[in-house]
């Protein structure tokens, strides 16, 4: 469950990160909102996003903390 509420709020702040990206966009601040994707938020919500992706692929143990037995 912390798994599911950890990427919830995870894609909820790249979903706000993209939201100010349209918005430079659309206002023609086309320099500013190429450094809010390479060096500002919308790097770190990407990351922070797939942090969260990679460690639960490499945590072997499922929601319950049981390990994984794949088809039955």
């Amino acid at each position: 469950m912390a798994y599911e509420r950890q990427l919830n709020i995870a894609m909820e702040r790249l979903d706000q990160s993209l939201a100010q990206l349209r918005n430079l966009v659309k206002r023609g601040e086309n320099a500013e909102a190429i450094r809010f994707m390479e060096e500002g938020p919308l790097k770190e919500r990407y990351e922070e996003l797939q942090n969260i992706i990679t460690i639960s692929q490499t945590n072997p143990l499922g929601s319950r903390g049981t390990t994984s037995t794949g088809r039955i």
